[in-house]
């Protein structure tokens, strides 16, 4: 047996359409059987938790592409939501038309939403109506390190392609992607960015998560360590962090609204 094959979760064998609700419904299941996977979502939870200020936690809070997800456990007044109809979220609704008023949003939330989203320009115009004067996005996303860049190309489902542009062709809503956009507009065309959306200043652009994602196999590989070892792999990334500029396959994104 090659070792690709004997790497694949046996659930992995039934996916067959990422725009399916079936499959998101399984990736659910999946990241909460895997301690892993688990425990790297709950510490992207908190990541989020720790970015709004005690006084602020009343507020709305909005996770986008919330799918098989579980922020509520950490967060459990964020509003989910999804572009699919999951029968597990609070809306269904497109990041690009969000049914919430203008200067109404206290923050947004996002893990691996916004190189899904195929007219960033449109996106950020939804961000910039919506998010209320002091409100934040807070976004984990590919981050295009050497390592990141790496793996994305070599050994990953979507295309990663750094000469792109804010958009693609849609061919459906979680099948279409490209990992690359974040790094394209923070950082390739970061003026651009600034100019065309004045209110919203980024700042924060933290690379990290060099290895836990890849041990924990994500939704379609086994888990390649013990789960008692999280803590350990989760120390030596810290070690190793004044390198995550190199190594971090995960970016954490911050945006604030001016006022």
């Amino acid at each position: 047996m090659k070792i690709t094959e004997w790497l694949k979760l046996p659930e992995a064998k039934n996916i067959r359409n990422l725009d399916d609700v079936e499959t998101t419904l399984l990736h659910a299941k999946i990241i909460q059987d895997k301690p892993f996977l688990r425990k790297l979502y709950a510490d992207f939870y908190n990541i989020f938790k720790e970015s709004i200020p005690e006084s602020s936690r009343n507020g709305l809070f909005v996770e986008l592409g919330s799918g098989g997800g579980f922020i509520k456990k950490v967060i459990p007044n964020a509003v989910t939501s999804d572009v699919l109809d999951l029968p597990n979220v609070d809306k269904h609704f497109s990041a690009l038309d969000m049914p919430f008023g203008n200067n109404s949003v206290d923050a947004y939330f996002m893990i691996d939403v916004l190189h899904h989203i195929n007219d960033a320009t449109a996106f950020f115009k939804e961000m910039d109506r919506t998010l209320k004067a002091g409100g934040k996005i807070i976004m984990i996303e590919p981050a295009n390190t050497s390592w990141g860049r790496f793996i994305y190309q070599n050994f990953h489902h979507e295309t990663f392609d750094p000469s792109g542009g804010w958009g693609f062709e849609k061919t459906g809503p979680l099948s279409s992607a490209n990992g690359a956009i974040p790094w394209i507009i923070f950082y390739r065309d970061r003026k651009q960015f600034e100019q065309q959306f004045p209110m919203l200043k980024i700042t924060v652009l933290k690379p990290h998560t060099p290895f836990r994602y890849l041990i924990s196999g994500g939704v379609s590989m086994r888990q390649l360590l013990p789960s008692f070892l999280y803590g350990a792999v989760k120390g030596l990334e810290i070690i190793l962090s004044p390198f995550n500029k190199y190594i971090g396959m995960f970016l954490t994104i911050e945006i604030n609204k001016i006022s």
